[in-house]
């Protein structure tokens, strides 16, 4: 008998880049094996990824071939909402469908009905906003406010600094002092946090600001648990302190920023024992903090956008961005500042989203982040929405108005996933999407300096569409014949940025094609602002803002209390402070459906400080009832003392069908806005636990 050898599998290696919401944009080698995803490691030879992966995406594997995996058309049969049931139909139903519902609502109510709901699912510059956004301009929709995660710090930080730029990652080895403001790096920046080690191996200390004592803070020199919502009043105590004892760089201050004798009586009114009763902290925590940050060179902050999700909000991170001007840590290259380096890309928006084919120049807009209000009680009505790269249903504060919202019958909704989420149960079409390594797409980073190419790894699955064909075939079929709807995924990508910038001077699309990533054209080890230059209006860093008087907010920094909080009336109904930072697991609710990570999760929890679950009566791993006049959620109870008394903290983003109770922690949040730019207030929130 004859034994025939088995054929040996094609094996090919693929560059990529994550495309979700997270700093680190690390580029992937993609293992393929047959046409089959079989690896996805991190790739060693770009600088920030080198070669390590967090958990989540290393077994991205498992996401593509998840057997929920949505791989057709769908429309709905019956009601909306969980357990919804649909029905396979052709892509050419289905677009038919969407088109035709889209102009029916046009000619009677006007296109301003239409809203299109989408955020950071995918980050690619294509998937995030390209043609989704020429295809709603053209058509005169609403336009999306995309508020729910950083608007107001990024606002803040932008009237302080001038735009989302800071200290270069790269060079933070070489500090002395690291401080990480509300910045969980080991879950949420992790290759930050490898920078920030070996900045610690040699010889600097690292101290966490966290209500929590996060997995980052453990690993800290130093912890300061101050209570949510009170950054800025920790910044302005230090303020103070460093005025005081002169801790100053004056030179830098009078060649370098603009307002400092304005501001010197605002931060005398905060001193150290004003900011610890405010802050929950001693005042021996704020006056060694402030003296250790005025005496060590270089001194770096790597803050992050939890800080922002308070009432005070955009003053938070603004107060914290004026800090480095007043010592001059600027002058050092692994000193300053650093939220978000997306400031750093010439990205060419206008040519991606094509606002110009916009019939009304100032469209009705839709805060993403009071969806729930606004499907309930905006008028004109909002007639239909269409969801993609995003999870309203699970993700959007206060979950009760939003449900109520979502399940309106007179509500078009076409929903665009990967799979049948909370959100997805709402849909009268449900439409298949491609993972991001079923498409082409180009990045840039908010954690680092590089620009990367995502190139597709295999087919599509199924009858799979990215956002880009999705739109452009909806747009042939609403009858759009402007060019640019023929454009293909590689021409949006050669739209995509501004190649004759000197930031991207030798580079170009066929260029990054072939390699895979480059770093932008910007000095190395070198320091931004040592001698000012900063991208603000005066050229200076300014602790004094006529951009912000001019919209009339406080042009100074100052200490905006949260809505909810200890010394609320509220609080003696509701005396927790809720904060909701992401599970390790999980990215807001990505990965939420995965059996390995839900495996490791266990169950929604919450954690509570011994002293206040004694007071309670509950005990750990008890269930518990989480709860204000907004709604409630259960979890099991996780008695800790990584957690302050006062402060609860419920892991996140739960599936709402995949929690015991159906619901997740977004039922107590609210829709109550921030100081600056509309954003949402995840983390202004108090709640009771009792035992269930």
């Amino acid at each position: 008998m004859t034994v025939s050898a088995s054929k040996p599998a094609l094996t090919t290696l693929v560059r990529g880049a994550c495309p979700h919401d997270c700093p680190d944009t690390c580029a992937l080698a993609v293992t393929v094996a047959d046409g089959r995803v079989v690896k996805v490691a991190g790739a060693a030879d770009h600088p920030p990824t080198a070669g390590v992966l967090c958990t989540k995406v290393a077994y991205y594997p498992e996401r593509i071939y998840h057997p929920d995996r949505l791989l057709y058309p769908l429309r709905r049969v019956g009601r909306k909402g969980p357990g919804a049931r649909f029905e396979r139909i052709s892509w050419e139903q289905a677009l038919a469908s969407v088109a035709g519902r889209f102009r029916e609502i046009a000619e009677a109510d006007g296109a301003e009905a239409i809203v299109p709901y989408s955020y950071a699912g995918n980050s690619g510059l294509l998937g995030y906003g390209s043609m989704d956004r020429r295809f709603f301009h053209r058509l005169g929709a609403a336009q999306l406010d995309r508020t729910i995660c950083a608007s107001a710090g990024a606002m803040g930080y932008r009237a302080t600094i001038g735009a989302s730029v800071g200290f270069d990652a790269d060079n933070v080895v070489n500090a002395r002092l690291i401080i990480l403001w509300g910045s969980n790096s080991v879950v949420s920046n992790l290759h930050f946090w490898r920078l920030a080690q070996e900045a610690r191996r040699r010889g600097a200390r690292l101290i966490a600001i966290d209500p929590c004592r996060t997995s980052t803070a453990e690993k800290c020199d130093q912890h300061i648990a101050l209570l949510p919502g009170t950054d800025s009043a920790l910044a302005l105590g230090l303020m103070h302190v460093l005025i005081r004892d002169d801790l100053l760089d004056h030179d830098y201050i009078a060649r370098h920023t603009l307002g400092f004798d304005a501001l010197r009586p605002r931060a005398m009114a905060y001193p150290p024992e004003r900011v610890a009763a405010v802050c929950g902290i001693s005042t021996t925590e704020i006056e060694g903090l402030a003296r250790e940050y005025g005496s060590t060179r270089p001194a770096a902050i790597r803050t992050n956008y939890g800080i922002n999700r308070t009432a005070g909000g955009g003053m938070a991170l603004r107060t914290v961005a004026c800090l480095p001007a007043l010592t001059g840590a600027w002058r050092d290259a692994a000193g300053g500042v650093l939220l978000s380096t997306s400031g750093n890309y010439p990205v060419n928006s206008v040519a991606l989203e094509r606002p110009d084919l916009m019939p009304n120049p100032t469209p009705r807009t839709i805060n993403m982040s009071t969806i729930g209000h606004d499907l309930l009680h905006a008028q004109p009505a909002i007639k239909a929405l269409f969801v993609y790269n995003s999870n309203p249903v699970a993700v959007a504060p206060h979950a009760g108005e939003v449900l109520r919202g979502f399940a309106r019958d007179d509500l078009f909704t076409v929903v665009h996933e990967l799979f049948q989420t909370d959100t997805a149960d709402y849909a009268d079409i449900l439409l298949p999407a491609t993972s991001h390594m079923e498409q082409l797409d180009i990045h840039k980073s908010y954690g680092h300096l590089h620009l990367q190419v995502n190139q597709p790894a295999i087919a599509p699955l199924g009858e799979a569409l990215p956002n880009t064909e999705l739109f452009r075939r909806l747009a042939r079929e609403m009858g759009f014949s402007e060019a640019c709807f023929a454009d293909s995924d590689e021409d949006l990508c050669r739209q995509a940025f501004v190649w004759s910038d000197p930031r991207l001077a030798g580079q170009s699309w066929e260029g990054l094609k072939a390699d895979g990533h480059a770093r932008l054209n910007l000095p190395r080890g070198e320091a931004p602002f040592a001698r000012g230059g900063f991208p603000t209006p005066s050229g200076r860093c300014e602790f004094y803002s006529q951009m912000l008087a001019d919209l009339g907010l406080d042009p100074l920094p100052d200490f905006i209390a949260p809505r909810e909080w200890r010394h609320s009336p509220l609080a003696a109904e509701f005396p927790l402070a809720l904060i909701t930072p992401p599970a390790r697991n999980f990215l807001n609710t990505s990965f939420a459906n995965s059996p390995r990570f839900l495996a490791q999760e266990r169950s929604p929890a919450v954690h509570l400080n011994p002293a206040d679950a004694a007071a309670r009566g509950i005990a750990d791993d008890h269930p518990v009832r989480i709860f204000n006049r907004r709604g409630e959620f259960h979890a099991r109870a996780v008695v800790t003392d990584r957690v302050r008394p006062g402060v609860a903290m419920a892991t996140s983003i739960w599936w709402r069908k995949l929690s015991p109770d159906g619901r997740n922690c977004n039922e107590v949040t609210s829709q109550a806005l921030t100081d600056m730019a509309g954003g949402a207030t995840f983390y202004d929130c108090l709640v009771e636990v009792a035992c269930l």
